[in-house]
């Protein structure tokens, strides 16, 4: 018998990410992170209301989906290509940092025989960093946006840096797979990924053209151009992650991309910006939180997790402000983007979880990976408002 629970969930979902948004502006704190707190107090974590099913899980990843599409949608190709090189260099040192943040606290904590691992424990060292080096733009996306700052120059670097880095990951987790796994190629990942991109740039140039022809002949319809625009994001991102490993939501902003050079760009943005806000964002956000399950840890992982916050944040903003810099950024913008790539979100769990499936991760250090995720995720949007706006709050 079909199941109705889904839209008392929805109602719910709604209902409180608006409520806690609202709240959360009253104390000049961005909304989204109203939205995060609700998932997190409705899910198992806290009241236990809500929990994650398939509808939810599927909603949230048609969620990010959209934000990506819109903020690839908004996104200034000119000042994108300007920031090119300066992304790639945040990117690599926003890996790099991070990468030897986490490999520096889990070899101090493996040697007090916090966790083992069977096999090598240095590769559980190593995988701590690479869970690390995950940045999810998403919640900076959200944020900047209600800022007004996603088409700055701080903005569009953040966002070049976050694909840069999404792929960067990819291939540090590849390598450190194939280290446990003999049935991993890299270099399979690695021209996999390189024709990803070579494919997104032909269809993305074909679809351009034709899509400027279907606008010349249907130009008193404007809706099916929102069609064919969210067909077209659909298919690059299920091309992305289904046949190329490349992330689904790097397929969705390119596909925003393309189509931010076409005429009728303001028409789609503003529908796809009325559904992402009425129903899908919230669905996403919310989501986040609905899956935090907290379990108790002993004195040691707590400590390890105060300790794992600290060295996700830092690393982070040191590595990415750094490379900033070296890209000869202001300081301002070094401290922006440095703090726009802070948060872990979603992707830090997926990685966790692929590590901890492949025997490279033990379970011991999946709770304190889940309040790093967390932490990070709700923090981000609040330094996010201090460092654009400079309100103290």
């Amino acid at each position: 018998m079909l199941s109705y629970k889904f839209l008392f969930d929805i109602a719910i979902i709604l209902l409180s990410t608006k409520l806690l948004g609202l709240l959360t502006r009253k104390f000049h704190m961005p909304q989204v992170v109203g939205a995060l707190l609700a998932g997190l107090f409705l899910g198992p974590a806290v009241l236990d209301v809500l929990h994650e099913t398939s509808f939810i899980e599927k909603m949230s990843e048609l969620g990010v989906i959209v934000l990506m599409f819109t903020a690839g949608l908004e996104t200034d190709i000119k000042q994108l290509k300007k920031t090119g090189k300066a992304s790639f260099i945040i990117a690599l040192m926003g890996v790099i940092i991070p990468i030897i943040g986490g490999i520096t606290i889990s070899y101090i904590f493996n040697r007090g025989n916090l966790a083992t691992v069977e096999g090598n424990v240095m590769l559980q060292n190593i995988f701590i960093g690479i869970i690390l080096t995950a940045t999810s733009v998403s919640i900076t996306v959200e944020t900047l946006k209600e800022l007004g700052k996603l088409s700055t120059e701080a903005g569009n670097a953040i966002l070049g840096a976050a694909i840069i880095d999404d792929i960067l990951g990819i291939i540090a987790l590849t390598i450190i797979t194939s280290m446990s796994d003999n049935t991993v190629n890299v270099l399979l990942v690695l021209g996999k990924i390189s024709m990803f991109f070579l494919l997104s740039s032909i269809i993305g140039y074909l679809f351009y053209r034709s899509f400027d022809k279907w606008v010349k002949l249907y130009n008193n319809d404007k809706r099916r151009f929102v069609i064919i625009s969210f067909v077209f994001c659909l298919l690059l991102s299920f091309v992305a992650e289904r046949f190329f490993g490349v992330a689904d939501i790097t397929g969705a902003f390119i596909a925003g991309i393309i189509i931010s050079s076409t005429k009728r760009k303001k028409y789609i943005l503003a529908r796809f910006e009325t559904i992402s806000y009425m129903l899908l964002s919230p669905m996403f956000f919310a989501s986040i939180g609905i899956k935090v399950k907290l379990p108790k840890m002993s004195a040691i992982l707590v400590l390890f997790s105060l300790i794992l916050i600290i060295v996700a944040i830092l690393t982070k903003v040191i590595g990415c402000a750094l490379g900033a810099k070296m890209a000869k950024l202001s300081n301002e913008q070094a401290l922006q983007i440095g703090v726009g790539m802070v948060s872990r979100g979603e992707v830090a769990l997926i990685v966790a979880n692929k590590g901890s499936n492949l025997g490279l991760l033990s379970p011991l250090f999946l709770p304190p990976i889940i309040i790093m995720v967390v932490t990070t995720t709700v923090i981000t949007p609040i330094l996010l408002k201090i460092v654009f706006n400079r309100i103290k709050i």
